[in-house]
């Protein structure tokens, strides 16, 4: 009989890609999930890690038990929806998840609208990035993530998260009101090539958005200042200090002497939506999707 705390530590290592990192999510010391481990592949009777330089890798045969342990996961969501299924009116606890704009655009109306609808249901929300996200999932601490697509996301293939398209937010060029680009309808990024550019810091998963958008048009911006913030970058397109690329969804501070110009071209980010694979199905989750399906299509008007 498979121990499925053994398991789960093993998928963690997985998850996080050391043991040591694992071992820090679930609350262990390294020594101690390593044991878990070591217990795990005797009581199945196969190697499970393996030395790579200083570190481990799982084996093949772990790679085939995560397979296995992932279905499992996957069941057992739906396992407990069967024990409610006699309760399908949203109740209980909703946890959430999302960047800052996120929240401010989508997850915020979605829990007011879900409060008026559904009284019995209690929706928690949490601001974290995209990468803390996934984790918070994984971990179980929440039950429903809005993420922005990049790189470094799972792939939708991956059997432990169900991912699925929301919206696709624009970018537009930001400039000051004084600028030779503002009184235009559409505008060519190739105009702007020469500008001084203001982009999100090198470890902003919006920033590789801007760098293609950039490099489709035939240039490498020339960025002079980094910001984290949107409302940052625009106070500095404000003040003339250059051009910027910003997302449609992001509400900038108001009667900021800026002007944004849509992009012939389109540039956009992926948002979605994210639950463990099963999880859509509970009634608290499914009622907070249809909202925030309703809510997107007029979120980037």
């Amino acid at each position: 009989m498979i121990d499925l705390r053994r398991l789960h530590v093993l998928r963690a290592v997985d998850h996080y890609g050391t043991v040591t990192a694992a071992a820090r999510a679930l609350h262990f010391t390294p020594s101690a999930a390593s044991q878990q481990i070591r217990q795990l592949a005797r009581d199945l009777g196969v190697d499970l890690l393996e030395p790579q330089g200083r570190g481990v890798r799982l084996t093949p045969a772990a790679q085939s038990l995560l397979t296995h342990a992932d279905a499992i996961q996957a069941h057992w969501e739906r396992a407990e929806l069967d024990l409610r299924a006699d309760h399908t009116d949203p109740a209980g606890l909703l946890r959430t998840s999302g960047f800052p704009v996120a929240i401010s655009v989508l997850l915020a109306p979605m829990a007011a609208h879900l409060r008026e609808r559904h009284p019995k249901l209690c929706v928690r929300i949490h601001e974290a990035e995209v990468t803390e996200s996934f984790d918070l999932l994984f971990e179980g601490e929440i039950d429903l993530a809005v993420v922005e697509a990049t790189p470094h996301n799972p792939p939708l293939s991956d059997a432990r998260f169900d991912q699925q398209p929301l919206l696709d937010d624009p970018f537009d060029l930001v400039v000051p009101d004084t600028h030779r680009l503002a009184g235009r309808t559409h505008v060519d990024l190739r105009d702007a090539a020469r500008e001084d550019w203001i982009a999100p810091v090198p470890n902003s998963p919006c920033r590789p958005h801007v760098l293609s958008a950039c490099g489709a048009a035939g240039f490498t911006p020339d960025v002079v200042h980094h910001a984290m913030d949107w409302n940052v970058m625009a106070h500095l397109v404000a003040n003339g200090l250059g051009v910027a690329l910003i997302p449609r969804l992001a509400h900038l501070t108001p009667h900021l002497p800026i002007s944004r110009v849509r992009c012939t071209a389109d540039p956009h980010r992926k948002l979605l939506t994210c639950t463990r694979s099963g999880g859509h199905e509970r009634p608290a989750v499914a009622a907070a999707l249809r909202e925030l399906r309703a809510l997107a299509p007029t979120a980037v008007a």
